[in-house]
């Protein structure tokens, strides 16, 4: 089964063409980040612009390098929920468009199970159930992935996700939009242990705080300025990161001992982060836990992904819309 899939929740327009869920024919993104980064962080309005200028040459390389037409598609699927509502509008409306005028059927994706599939792109022989860990710019959570369309969330983040944490953290240090990428580069300079950063406590043990962690940073960087006092910054990103890797990692792994669970995977903008990667990867060996991780160029938001989730929704749950779907700034996974 070819699918056509759209990506258009935040700053990147996507279209790929997948096969069985499992198999990219193509992959194509257009990115908005330098021009975002003038204005230090994405700007809901010009987002949506760039997507309509750009989403019809997308689709058209997409279908392309597949070297097909709408004709030999089966099917459109479309991210509608969560994002820019502005963003995802314009993915909506046109996958809704294309499918109505090439009688294909439409699937609607949510964001979050996109980033999960991407998994299964990478690493054909993963099949649920097992537990996940999806850590983006909006989004950060544990759960449980009980088949491809059914998932129950065990924790949740309270306030900032783990990737908003990075940009506004990044901000304070003098890094440039999108500031993960750069917290990640600096941190390999420095000392992970130089400075001493909170750790949120929350009421289910599972869920995650980064909000009073991220303003501590941006305490220190103002009251450092204030002062006159140099800061080491490469030194303040390591411990930055090493103590968010650290939440995520503590808590995921816990969770999976907890819920008997001997395969993991980790999915999401976040997941891209290499301090990260390492920690989960060292922790989960350590203690006999199988750990599933997507290359780091299916990490960001990309089309690949949502087609492949879009061929469980499709063939498992019978998932499919008509001209009344409509895109959803917010929807829960479960």
């Amino acid at each position: 089964m070819k699918i056509l899939a759209i990506e258009s929740s935040c700053d990147e327009t996507a279209a790929a063409v997948v096969e069985d869920g499992r198999k990219i024919i193509s992959n194509i993104i257009a990115t908005q980040v330098e021009e975002h980064k003038l204005y230090g962080g994405v700007v809901p309005e010009i987002a949506s612009r760039r997507h309509c200028e750009s989403i019809v040459g997308v689709v058209d390389e997409a279908l392309e390098k597949a070297g097909m037409t709408v004709a030999g598609l089966d099917a459109i699927a479309v991210t509608y929920a969560p994002g820019l509502i502005g963003a995802l509008l314009v993915g909506v409306n046109f996958a809704k468009g294309l499918a109505f005028a090439s009688g294909k059927p439409l699937i609607p994706v949510h964001h979050i199970k996109g980033h999960i599939a991407a998994n299964y792109i990478a690493h054909p022989e993963l099949e649920p159930p097992y537990i996940c860990l999806a850590a983006s710019g909006g989004h950060s959570q544990i759960m449980r992935v009980e088949s491809y369309t059914k998932f129950v969330t065990i924790g949740r983040t309270m306030d900032d996700a783990a990737g908003e944490a990075f940009d506004k953290a990044a901000r304070a240090m003098g890094f440039p939009y999108p500031g993960g990428m750069y917290i990640d580069r600096a941190s390999k300079n420095g000392d992970c242990r130089k400075y001493k950063l909170p750790r949120p406590h929350t009421a289910n043990p599972y869920d995650f705080s980064f909000s009073g962690l991220k303003t501590n940073v941006i305490n220190l960087v103002h009251n450092a300025e204030q002062k006159g006092e140099q800061l080491d910054i490469d030194s303040l990103a390591a411990s930055f990161q090493y103590t968010v890797a650290d939440i995520l990692t503590s808590k995921f792994v816990a969770a999976a001992k907890e819920y008997g669970y001997k395969t993991a995977a980790l999915a999401g903008g976040v997941a891209a982060n290499s301090g990260l990667r390492g920690m989960l990867e060292d922790r989960c060996a350590e203690n006999g836990i199988k750990l599933y991780i997507p290359p780091v160029a299916l990490c960001g938001d990309n089309a690949a992904m949502i087609g492949s989730q879009a061929f469980y929704e499709y063939t498992e749950a019978g998932v499919s819309a008509d001209g009344t779907l409509n895109a959803a700034a917010t929807m829960p996974l479960t």
